[in-house]
């Protein structure tokens, strides 16, 4: 089974300008992304997509496989689409984020596990239980709420499920945090991408809800812990430090 990785990759950030080049590490962003996908046993390829030369460069200079992609695109699914257009026949498609470096190996093969296992389903994501009731209440912090079968059939920035007694039941989380890494059929990759966006999209401003408004379901993956993204200065210094304390520990 061919399983192809795509990692969009930007230089622009509002908050983290040139984020893929942070390099305060000896290493950049962008390669230790790479290189935690190629930790996974089940990628069989690995691609980033940007429409940066600088990036595209970087990527070239440590090994890794880039694609030039255009540079109007309004979502990192329509850049992982080219790029799969790009790459050519595969069997699946997984979209990863390219600013989270400690995305577990672990959590990218169970993602390949729940498309391989349900061949109904035309795309998949992750969720995380959580258990801390500021992370359930910040809107940052997107929820998933999900059916019996394992599939999405909500998300939102609000705190959903909402509990009317005041908190869940004990032991129980308070929600699901979703995780943004996706998994695509290819054909139904380049389908989303050519999707109108849609009106619960544009409220939440959530890319994902175009799927469901659109009358496609989504499966569900459960892991055990979320992995931390950088989109910060102050998250990027957490993560070199976290860098440095396990590689001094190696």
């Amino acid at each position: 089974m061919q399983i192809l990785a795509v990692i969009p990759a930007r230089y622009a950030s509002t908050r983290l300008p040139g984020k893929p080049l942070l390099a305060d590490t000896g290493r950049t962003l962008i390669q230790h992304v790479v290189e935690a996908a190629q930790k996974s046993l089940r990628l069989t390829r690995i691609v980033v997509a940007t429409d940066d030369q600088r990036i595209y460069d970087a990527v070239k200079e440590f090994g890794g496989e880039a694609v030039m992609t255009r540079d109007d695109h309004v979502s990192g699914t329509d850049r992982v689409a080219e790029a799969a257009r790009i790459v050519g026949d595969v069997d699946l498609v997984i979209n990863l984020q390219g600013d989270e470096p400690e995305i577990s190996p672990e959590s990218i093969d169970l993602l390949v596990d729940v498309m391989v296992n349900r061949p109904e389903a035309s795309m998949g994501t992750l969720g995380t239980p959580i258990f801390d009731e500021s992370i359930y209440r910040d809107p940052a912090c997107v929820k998933v709420v999900k059916d019996d079968g394992g599939y999405a059939l909500y998300f939102s920035r609000s705190p959903i499920p909402f509990h009317r007694d005041g908190k869940p039941l004990e032991g129980q989380p308070w929600a699901f945090l979703h995780l943004g890494i996706y998994a695509f059929r290819p054909k139904f990759l380049q389908q989303v991408a050519t999707m109108p966006t849609a009106d619960l999209e544009l409220a939440e401003k959530l890319e994902q809800l175009r799927v469901l408004e659109n009358g496609h379901r989504i499966a569900l993956g459960i892991v055990s812990e979320r992995c931390v993204g950088i989109d910060t200065p102050e998250d990027y210094a957490r993560f070199v430090e976290r860098f440095k304390q396990s590689s001094h520990k190696s």
